[in-house]
């Protein structure tokens, strides 16, 4: 069972976590200025309504300076929108994270995207390969956070009228390029505060834009990337754990698991 922080847990511990904490506050409330239109109809905000296990999240295994951060795009509907952790499968969070907290509800919420919290019974099929893989490999999830981190590039969730999904890359030119210029500052930012030295983009999207923001941000990290495990994406839906597997082997991450 993962440990939280605890009443004992170092000072430089819970300060490295709260200024990750903070960052995040700056990202959403920059994000919440921002103006979203057609064909957006509804945003979700995990980081609002979803505060308590995202901070549980974050105190639990962001403790101290991390060796490899595993990038996402942004929130799925049955992922973080629900638990307020990246790939935040329910049933993975709770059960194998440990993780807790109440959630609420979004400030505008779709019929068709309910928001249950911990208790969602959909599965997320990306969250659940990719924190099956991990559990997989660290049976412990402290043994994986120990050099790992994982955090999305945009935290929020963006929703059609009709219900539909949509990523960042489906809204119109001048709204993403404001969104993606908040979120590309807050990557940068994040990965210095981590000390990070190696970001895994899960997925091309995810992959570019922290090779972009990094540039950008005169930080001279190394960037990869690793399959996305949406089922979306037919190479995934063919065996993704082995590919998965395989590529972190490649990019030294599975020696670093077992340091």
């Amino acid at each position: 069972m993962a440990e939280g922080p605890g009443p004992a847990a170092a000072p430089e511990a819970e300060g490295l976590a709260s200024r990750f904490l903070a960052l995040e506050l700056e990202q959403s409330a920059l994000l919440k200025a921002l103006p979203f239109e057609e064909p957006v109809s509804h945003v979700y905000n995990p980081l609002e309504y979803a505060w308590e296990p995202h901070q549980d999240f974050v105190r639990r295994y962001c403790r101290a300076a991390k060796r490899v951060l595993f990038l996402g795009m942004n929130p799925g509907p049955f992922g973080m929108a629900q638990t307020g952790v990246p790939f935040g499968d329910a049933w993975h969070v709770r059960e194998w994270l440990q993780v807790a907290g109440r959630v609420g509800k979004p400030s505008s919420e779709h019929p068709k995207r309910p928001v249950l919290g911990l208790e969602c019974r959909q599965a997320e099929v990306s969250g659940a390969r990719f924190w099956g893989l991990v559990r997989a490999l660290c049976p412990d999830p402290q043994r994986f956070f120990r050099h790992c981190f994982v955090h999305n590039h945009c935290p929020l969730l963006f929703v059609a009228r009709s219900g539909r999904n949509l990523t960042p890359a489906d809204l119109p030119p001048a709204q993403r390029a404001r969104l993606l210029g908040v979120c590309d500052e807050a990557l940068a930012r994040a990965v210095a505060l981590l000390g990070v030295g190696l970001v895994v983009g899960v997925g091309r999207f995810a992959e570019q834009r922290a090779r972009r923001a990094l540039a950008a941000a005169g930080l001279a990290v190394r960037v990869e990337g690793l399959l996305h495990p949406s089922p979306r994406n037919a190479r995934a839906n063919k065996g993704w754990d082995e590919l998965a597997k395989a590529r972190l082997g490649e990019l030294g991450v599975l020696a670093l698991l077992e340091e």
